[in-house]
């Protein structure tokens, strides 16, 4: 990319970024105002004569101070050892055969962190600077993503001690004193251990659930899919462990068009979101399913799937941030990342997720998923 021009070997051309269209940012009709990163231009005299907007919001400079300063002036950078960056590698002055400068973290006056990568243009490979191009980001969002991947670790290291713990502490005690306990004693021991275990590998599996989330690798097998059977099931499950019957509802309009998805997957999803329900609501847990339209532009059918109690509910200030990592509500316990996987397992089926208030007062969980029949039956 190159930016400006100069009539003559020397000449000084300033613009400001406003009216500055330069090489090809002009012949794409694109004004550098309308970049989201900053973009700064020293011309070959080092002096600047492009400051775009994104750079007057990063640097807290004003584009009519920076304008036809040397770039060392107007971009005061230093590295994190408080030595200055422009000295320190000499656009100008330096190598003949570079070209950039790899992005990285640099300081502005007062210790603000940016990300600054630099390109150097000239009009042969080993010819003089002609133009210096520096890109600057603001480092929040990375700032924000390195936040949550510290609270995951946190998180997953506090929810792995309690179980190991637990685990350790039990067949260190078995190993020492076998002899001395009976054998109903033993049985609790192990049944402990057992179910820690069932805790631990259930944790692994939300992390790979949130890692192939995160970098878009979530593989979908899709199947037909009996959803109301599957409902069925999460229910019988609930019964036998002691749920009265009485306190599931579960209706099917019917006709429903056949759903082709993950069943694994849609059960997971499904655990999850009755698992809520019965643990955090009150009063009857009820599930309707039905047929809708498709969440995705170019289908017709799709299958929504409402899962509603009759608890307290989920405040209405919480509601935007029920699917992010870490959300829990006033009574929650676990790792608070198990609606973070099914709004991901959701999405990579094609669908959409929402919460609301259900009639009863408590909480509403509503996913629809497209039916996604494979092409050679459409």
């Amino acid at each position: 990319m190159s930016v400006g021009t100069s009539s003559a070997p020397g000449a000084r051309e300033v613009r400001r970024p406003s009216a500055s269209r330069p090489g090809d940012l002009a012949e794409l009709g694109i004004d550098p105002d309308d970049l989201p990163d900053g973009l700064v231009v020293a011309d070959e005299q080092g002096h600047v004569v492009c400051f775009n907007a994104a750079a007057e919001r990063i640097t807290a400079v004003r584009a009519a101070d920076a304008l036809g300063q040397r770039l060392e002036k107007a971009l005061p950078l230093e590295d994190i050892e408080g030595r200055r960056w422009w000295q320190l590698t000499d656009p100008y002055g330096g190598l003949a055969i570079r070209r950039r400068q790899p992005e990285r973290n640099l300081l502005l006056p007062g210790g603000r962190e940016v990300l600054v990568s630099v390109r150097y243009v000239r009009a042969e490979p080993t010819g003089p600077v002609r133009r210096v191009v520096v890109s600057l980001r603001d480092t929040e969002a990375r700032r924000r993503t390195e936040r949550s991947h510290a609270e995951l670790i946190a998180t997953v290291a506090h929810e792995l001690r309690s179980p190991l713990t637990s685990v350790k502490g039990f067949t260190a005690t078995l190993l020492a004193k076998w002899a001395r306990f009976t054998d109903d004693q033993k049985r609790l021991m192990l049944e402990t251990v057992d179910a820690d275990a069932d805790r631990v590998t259930r944790l692994i599996a939300e992390l790979l659930d949130i890692s192939r989330i995160d970098s878009g690798r979530l593989e979908v097998r899709r199947q037909p899919v009996d959803i109301g059977a599957a409902v069925g099931r999460h229910i019988q499950a609930y019964v036998a462990a002691g749920q009265p019957a009485d306190r599931f509802l579960l209706r099917v309009e019917q006709p429903l068009p056949d759903l082709w998805a993950d069943p694994d997957k849609i059960d997971q999803v499904l655990s999850n979101l009755m698992e809520n329900a019965v643990r955090h609501g009150d009063g009857t847990v009820t599930i309707d399913i039905t047929a809708t339209a498709s969440p995705r532009e170019g289908e017709d059918a799709g299958t929504s799937i409402t899962v509603s109690d009759e608890g307290p509910g989920i405040p209405e200030e919480s509601m935007n941030r029920v699917f992010t990592r870490f959300w829990r509500g006033s009574k929650r316990g676990g790792t608070g990342l198990g609606l973070y996987i099914v709004k991901g397992i959701v999405e990579a089926h094609g669908g959409a997720i929402e919460v609301g208030r259900a009639p009863g007062g408590g909480a509403q969980f509503r996913f629809t998923l497209p039916v996604a029949a494979p092409a050679y039956l459409t």
